[in-house]
């Protein structure tokens, strides 16, 4: 068992008036604390998600875990080949290689505090995300950073069933 020890020497603070927020409706994320500012411990996003939303498709990580902690709404998550409905409190964290997916429930809004850890730079992730909705990138893009961003995009019957 090895041991990851983050390399940082202040405390990490991050005002929410002062993050930047990429999109909007009917999916905001607003960028709080990426790799380098957490010496590789963690890097967290807060992703709102308006009524029945998507908020990423299936996919998963090979190198991190990713926390999802719902502040507020109701949220189907994918783990696996299971759909769980997370309400307000409700804490869902997924292991490496686990294919994963969420998004707000029909008639729901949500609003999650996304944590993965360890920390990789995904802020120009979630830019290169606003590129796509804006036309300003192909979504077929997305595909050539997978590795990048240790972001692998997957097929899921599940969660199709689900969400259509």
């Amino acid at each position: 068992m090895s041991l990851f020890v983050p390399e940082f020497d202040d405390s990490v603070i991050v005002r929410g008036a002062e993050a930047e927020v990429v999109g909007g409706s009917p999916v905001g994320v607003q960028l709080l604390a990426d790799r380098s500012a957490t010496g590789g411990a963690l890097s967290t996003v807060r992703v709102t998600l308006a009524e029945g939303a998507d908020g990423a498709r299936p996919h998963l990580h090979h190198n991190g875990a990713e926390m999802f902690y719902l502040l507020d709404g109701c949220a189907e998550i994918l783990s696996g080949d299971d759909i769980v409905t997370a309400e307000r409190g409700d804490l869902v964290i997924v292991p490496p290689e686990k294919p994963h997916a969420f998004a707000a429930v029909p008639e729901a809004t949500a609003d999650i505090l996304i944590v993965f850890t360890p920390g990789i730079e995904r802020f120009e992730y979630f830019r290169h995300l606003q590129r796509i909705r804006l036309g300003e990138a192909t979504p077929e893009s997305i595909l050539e950073v997978q590795d990048r961003y240790d972001n692998h995009f997957l097929k899921s019957e599940v969660w199709e069933g689900r969400r259509g």
